[in-house]
């Protein structure tokens, strides 16, 4: 990205730039910096549409933020009809759609014609409040004064920011209580400890945190009534999942379709965490809409996974239960040890579908599940479905690459209370450190083409190169092109992508370029010393590099030795990959002893002799960042070093 702030997001449109530029502050003169701190609470933006309809302008900065994130995503609509950075919803035309294909009422969620209302009483054209995120704040802020006085508390750009609570509520979008509570209670918890968006060139938005009453009770609690009564109303027999987040129970059917042992689905009884052992949370996209979502994980013909997310509102369904296994990863061992959360949306296309009451509800569930299941909060252990690896050579061409580059780790760590910038430093980066990928999302714009839209995207990935020059060509995955074809830069094309958060070795550094071991060999991204896409990891968990005078296999999975097994007839292959760590190599330690084993369902009966068991084995792996995906290596072929 160069100096200016893109279209999409909205201080854009008052002529601010994210470098040298005169921002005035509060109340202050104004002053030029070359990295500025910009005060969105008193950017003109909202310091105007606020004092022209007597509201707050930090509660308008707090909904933005809160809703979008203070972007604006080119005028597009998200998945629910939002649209700008206020998100008003057009409720007229969602209707519409759901009227026009017959969907049930119950199947999507209902949302509020905050875009309608918005444009009524505020006298700005629809195609302006839809396309000019000015005007889209103007409308709010006109949206929120109505509100206020029609349910008779006080109006005025100096009342308490507090006593707007259920007006917020109101005007959210959301017709549902529990949509309603999240957003207006998201907006309290941002004015009070500040909301912030760092850019990739290192300015920041920011809103800083300010002093404000405690919210009404009488504002808050019939919302809390109405979510608490929805709760109760809907079937959740069954569902884990911490207090108060709105989770329903829709079973993926565990039945017998065939006549044959093996013909049942769509998951396997077991006993977790007990054995085998939950490590991982796999984060994927569904790659269709909610509806049909739902469809295919209820039939016993097909896949399962544990949670299913929503896009327009965050809903949550959960579908089995932590203590059996489902069948999402395409890789047996992470299906033992994980549990997969599907989210409404589509890897090509991330914004719209990726939305923040999204974010909101996935990180919330994650945080309590992490916390049940003693899972670290990294990325090492909470991943993509595009990390997770083949299970053999000819396996790694179909592994999936959902939730893909538009998908914002950095935002989801912040929301899981477990930012990535935890435990590194800024100093410089030199050979045999270990350093975190952290390019910042918004206005990280690296080549991607194919998605959908087409057209520059924030992405959540660096590009790695064979020589440190923008024009060098592209890492390229072996496993991935195995006919020879070179790597590319389409949507799906993993190859070159170090992601948000992983972990890699220093290999070189070259002026603002740092070489890292990927693949097998040495990539290289920029990594400017001014505004640095990593971050030196002050103490790493550690760096695996094959024993002196050898090479390391890799592997897929950590399956137990021959010896171990009861029956020499459920022996599994230990298959290495076609990826080899080279002499002097290293790689940064995502697990240095992950579960050594293998459990085996090939039968629909609990009663049947010798299925259902887990064999535990001796030999012992190291889980690595190999390239993109992690994988696995033998403790026997490599030193450890800590």
């Amino acid at each position: 990205m160069g100096t200016h702030l893109s279209r999409r997001h909205f201080l854009l449109s008052s002529g601010v730039a994210a470098a040298a530029v005169p921002l005035a502050g509060a109340g202050g003169p104004a002053v030029a910096a070359a990295a500025p701190r910009v005060r969105v609470d008193t950017h003109p933006v909202f310091d105007r549409a606020g004092r022209a309809h007597g509201v707050p302008p930090a509660v308008l900065a707090a909904l933005s933020h809160a809703q979008t994130r203070w972007q604006d995503h080119d005028g597009r609509p998200s998945s629910s009809l939002g649209y700008g950075p206020m998100h008003l919803v057009d409720g007229a035309a969602a209707a519409r759609a759901r009227s026009r294909v017959g969907k049930d009422a119950g199947s999507t969620p209902a949302v509020l014609d905050t875009l309608g209302d918005a444009v009524r009483v505020s006298g700005i054209g629809v195609d302006a409040v839809r396309s000019d995120p000015a005007a889209n704040i103007r409308a709010t802020a006109a949206l929120l004064a109505d509100h206020q006085r029609r349910a008779g508390r006080p109006v005025g750009v100096d009342t308490d920011p507090a006593q707007w609570f259920a007006t917020v509520a109101a005007a959210s979008g959301f017709a549902t209580a529990a949509g309603q509570l999240d957003v207006a209670d998201t907006v309290v918890a941002t004015l009070r400890s500040g909301g912030r968006v760092e850019m990739a060139d290192g300015s920041r938005l920011f809103l800083p945190a300010s002093r404000e009453t405690a919210v009404p009770e009488r504002q808050r609690a019939p919302l809390r009534k109405r979510a608490a009564l929805a709760r109760r109303e809907r079937d959740r027999d069954g569902t884990e999942s911490p207090r108060g987040l709105d989770v329903e129970w829709i079973p993926a059917p565990y039945e017998q379709y065939g006549v044959g042992p093996g013909d049942y689905g769509n998951h396997d009884l077991a006993d977790r965490p007990r054995s085998p052992r939950i490590t991982h949370l796999v984060v994927h996209d569904t790659e269709g809409e909610w509806e049909g979502v739902l469809d295919l994980v209820t039939d016993p013909t097909y896949v399962s996974w544990q949670y299913s997310l929503r896009s327009a509102d965050g809903h949550i369904a959960q579908h089995a239960l932590a203590k059996d296994v489902c069948w999402h990863a395409g890789n047996w061992y992470m299906n033992m040890h994980s549990i997969g959360l599907e989210h409404e949306g589509f890897a090509a296309q991330g914004a719209p579908w990726y939305s923040e009451a999204m974010y909101r509800t996935s990180a919330a569930l994650v945080r309590h599940l992490a916390r049940k299941h003693d899972i670290p909060l990294d990325r090492a252990h909470v991943i993509g479905h595009d990390q997770v690896p083949g299970t053999t050579t000819a396996t790694i061409p179909g592994m999936h690459w959902d939730p893909g580059p538009f998908w914002d780790w950095e935002h989801y760590f912040d929301l899981l209370r477990a930012p990535l910038y935890r435990g590194t430093s800024r100093r410089r980066a030199q050979r045999g450190d270990v350093v975190r990928i952290l390019p910042g999302f918004v206005g990280n714009q690296q080549p991607v083409t194919g998605a959908t839209p087409a057209g520059p995207r924030d992405t959540n990935f660096v590009t790695v190169r064979v020589a440190p020059a923008p024009d060098a060509a592209l890492v390229n995955d072996l496993g991935l092109h195995q006919s020879g074809q070179p790597a590319t830069t389409e949507v799906s094309d993993i190859s070159a992508r170090a992601t948000a958060g992983t972990e890699y070795v220093v290999a070189d550094v070259d002026g603002d370029w740092t070489a890292i071991w990927f693949l097998g060999t040495v990539g290289w991204f920029l990594n400017p010393r001014r505004h640095p896409t990593a971050r030196v990891v002050q103490h790493p968990v550690g760096r695996v590099r094959p024993k002196r005078g050898t090479t390391a296999k890799v592997y897929g999975r950590a399956y137990p030795e021959a010896e171990a097994y009861a029956d020499p007839a459920d022996v599994q292959a230990v298959s290495p990959l076609l990826y080899v760590l080279g002499e002097g190599q290293m790689y940064a330690v995502g697990d240095l002893d992950p579960v050594t084993d293998y459990y085996k369902a090939k039968t629909f009966s609990l009663d049947t002799p010798g299925d259902h068991v887990n064999t535990v084995g001796r030999d012992r792996y190291v889980q690595i960042n190999i390239g993109h995906r992690i994988a696995f290596v033998r403790r026997a072929e490599v030193d450890v070093l800590r």
